[in-house]
């Protein structure tokens, strides 16, 4: 929003005086009307400098001259650099644009202000031209009739384009706010409290249908061939002998897709339950060929979170990352520790703009998550699987939500008999904040890459540790793909990456316990009822639940599991036989809980 700030003050400053006007007949009925008007233009007149390229781009322009100049005075390279900038402009190949004589140095906003409105209207002026010369006699007619009402309302002084546009998106965010009355003022951000909310985002994508639609037709474009030829696939019967081709392109086609889907392809990537092992493989390309984003855009992110220069905070800090991931980039970084000496730290950094790119792709995904449920006949609560999707993503963009994570499975891990085990990185709290995240750096192999001789206690060291955060701590941590997990060079297991995490409350871990106990003796007349309060049979089917047949095939199915021998002691052919007839019988039985997912 900064970089726009020249274009919304001059629009502003002009216009809020007739909202006041506008709204003062109506405060007694609706005392908050003028909160709603205003919060309405604003984000239309933010929307204009996002969405209008040659606007966008000119405040872009005139702001970066404004902002490179000293605090206290603005100097003549204003000129030059606004001039310079200015035919890079796309839409429009215009000669180059001598400003208006002016006394410099400018020492006075006031005054800044006044040098860029010029500009603004000079080379509005030649757009100006162009739609005289394309409308002819229309464009004549719109002036005369318009003009003047115009100028009286937004500035006597600008060019009539300029004026007609500004005045489309007054209108319209005028009757909307008067559509909206007895209405919550449309929210300025899809997320406002920083914190999963698809209600909120409904309403703010709502007030930008161009932007959805656009985004909808690129997934779908993008989407087009890989499901065309998985289509192909299913009908010649080719699904099993192609799967590892469609995997690969799966992983390209989300790689494409942009960060909320190379998230979620991630998740699915450890989900042998629901994938089978090809995809699986595919999909694990994802963990470790994400694209890095710009360098530069990555330091000036740290240097405005952390509100110093690199030089300042870093004794070293490199030109490249070490890692990309799908939400942000990893740097191996150098800086001084308490007694003086320097220690090696990981500065994690988001990528930019990344809250609003995953808003607009999980309300897309939710607003078509019905529609699928209904398409496929899934027993499942699909919206509610999206929601926790959604949760889990935007609560792993706030990186000191994730180091108080971090910090919390230390503190309780050190009361088991893990402690001193398994651990997770230090986090450097005075170099940590929503959008940067410094921990310790940690020496160490990847666990699945390691060839040393304990990776096989240290993988029942890791599936101990998800047992005790499952039903003993509460906080479970949930991206335990394999480069999260490291063999330290002392043999210990660090578990990396703690924003994605679910907490579970305590009579799921009971149900689960009990689950487990069941199993283990044996006892399957409980399944059912264990599987019904786990959310794995939806509560409408609740009276099925002692049914001798169901009870019968559960039984059967983990008799098989439990008995030893592994996968290939089950026959996995009589086992989707006996569900699929349970399923014909009784109908669709079984769904997938969304903490599950």
């Amino acid at each position: 929003m900064r970089r726009h700030y020249t274009l919304q003050l001059l629009a502003l400053s002009s216009t809020t005086k007739n909202i006041h006007a506008f709204t003062l007949p109506h405060r007694r009925r609706h005392p908050n009307i003028n909160c709603r008007l205003k919060a309405s233009l604003s984000d239309q007149l933010s929307s204009l400098s996002y969405d209008n390229e040659f606007i966008g781009k000119l405040s872009q322009a005139a702001e970066k001259g404004l902002r490179e100049a000293p605090s206290t005075s603005v100097h003549a390279e204003v000129k030059s650099s606004v001039v310079d900038n200015l035919p890079s402009l796309p839409q429009f190949a215009l000669p180059t644009i001598a400003l208006p004589e002016v006394a410099l140095p400018i020492v006075s906003a006031a005054e800044a202000i006044e040098t860029v409105t010029s500009v603004v209207q000079i080379y509005e002026t030649l757009v100006d031209d162009k739609l005289s010369a394309y409308l002819g006699e229309t464009w004549t007619t719109i002036k005369v009739q318009l003009a003047p009402v115009f100028n009286e309302l937004i500035h006597p002084n600008l060019p009539p384009s300029v004026t007609l546009l500004i005045a489309s998106y007054v209108t319209y965010s005028l009757f909307s706010a008067l559509l909206s009355i007895g209405q919550e003022p449309p929210p300025s951000s899809p997320y406002p409290m920083n914190r999963y909310d698809p209600i909120s985002a409904r309403r703010y994508f709502d007030q930008r249908v161009v932007q959805v639609a656009r985004r909808a037709i690129e997934v779908t474009f993008f989407s087009t061939t890989f499901l065309s030829a998985l289509l192909g696939d299913f009908l010649t019967g080719k699904l099993e002998a192609n799967s590892e081709k469609r995997a690969e392109e799966l992983s390209v086609l989300l790689t494409k897709l942009g960060p909320s889907f190379i998230k979620i392809g991630q998740s699915l990537s450890i989900r042998t339950d629901l994938l089978s092992p090809a995809y699986v493989r595919g999909l694990k390309s994802l963990q470790d060929q994400v694209p890095p984003f710009n360098n530069e855009e990555a330091r000036s992110i740290i240097e405005n979170e952390l509100g110093s220069s690199l030089g300042e905070l870093f004794v070293n800090f490199p030109k490249e990352p070490v890692a990309a991931a799908s939400l942000g980039q990893v740097y191996k970084a150098t800086i001084r520790d308490a007694e003086g000496g320097t220690r090696d730290v990981a500065v994690k950094v988001q990528r930019p703009n990344i809250m609003n790119q995953v808003a607009l792709d999980m309300h897309l995904i939710r607003e078509v998550a019905p529609v699928i449920k209904r398409t496929f006949n899934l027993n499942t609560d699909f919206v509610g699987v999206v929601d926790t999707w959604g949760s889990g993503f935007i609560d792993e963009l706030d990186y000191i939500e994730e180091a108080l994570n971090a910090k919390s499975f230390t503190e309780s891990i050190k009361q088991t008999p893990l402690s001193g085990v398994v651990s997770s990185p230090l986090v450097v709290d005075e170099l940590t904040t929503r959008k940067v995240l410094t921990t310790e750096w940690v020496v160490g192999e990847r666990l699945d890459k390691s060839e040393k001789g304990d990776v096989a206690i240290l993988c029942s060291i890791a599936m101990n540790s998800y047992l005790t955060m499952m039903l003993e701590t509460g906080l479970l941590h949930c991206d335990p793909h394999p480069g999260n997990l490291l063999r330290t060079t002392d043999g210990k297991l660090c578990i990396l990456d703690w924003g994605m995490v679910t907490r579970l409350d305590s009579d799921l871990q009971l149900t689960l316990i009990e689950h487990m106990a069941h199993l283990t003796s044996a006892d399957y007349e409980e399944v059912p009822k264990d599987l019904l309060l786990l959310g794995f049979i939806p509560e409408d089917k609740a009276d099925l639940i002692r049914d001798s047949g169901v009870v019968e095939t559960l039984a059967e199915i983990y008799g098989a599991w439990t008995a030893g021998g592994g996968a290939a002691a089950v026959n996995v052919n009589k086992v989707i036989a006996d569900l699929q007839d349970l399923t014909a019988e009784k109908g669709n039985l079984f769904q997938i809980p969304p903490y599950f997912a």
